[in-house]
């Protein structure tokens, strides 16, 4: 079965604790003449030792939050992911309609990372927990002779 993600990252509770409170580490890259078209997040195991955890994903170092935003992670349902929640995809703020319905996002003139950033003043309290995000990272330019 041909999965829609080009990149798929898990990362475990120690991961999430390495990370820290207001960290930020790169999961992935858009490649020259590439975008986003998807960004999925699903809490694969359940968050323990922490109410708080957050997370976004995107292209800028300091705030993320191009593909998913301010993801409450520890009020998530288990297996239930969150699809394209930030601000690139969005319509409008406070709403998470498709802005054009598939549309690709953050077209990438040259190679550009793709960030995590976790806020949670409780990170080194999380005994347990897993989350997966998934991309659909688009590289037509690939082709390119």
């Amino acid at each position: 079965e041909r999965s829609p993600y080009s990149d798929v990252i898990r990362l475990t509770a120690a991961d999430l604790i390495a990370i820290g409170n207001g960290g930020t580490r790169q999961i992935a890259t858009i490649p020259a003449g590439g975008a986003v078209s998807l960004c999925a997040v699903i809490e694969s195991v359940a968050v323990v030792g922490s109410t708080s955890l957050v997370v976004n994903i995107g292209t800028t170092l300091a705030d993320p939050d191009e593909f998913i935003d301010a993801l409450d992670v520890d009020a998530m349902t288990t297996g239930l992911p969150s699809f394209n929640t930030g601000d690139v995809f969005v319509q409008a703020a406070g709403t998470t309609t498709i802005a054009g319905g598939y549309l690709p996002k953050a077209a990438a003139s040259a190679s550009t990372p793709v960030y995590i950033k976790v806020t949670d003043a409780a990170v080194a309290s999380i005994t347990a927990g897993e989350i997966i995000v998934g991309l659909e990272i688009l590289d037509l330019a690939q082709y390119l002779a």
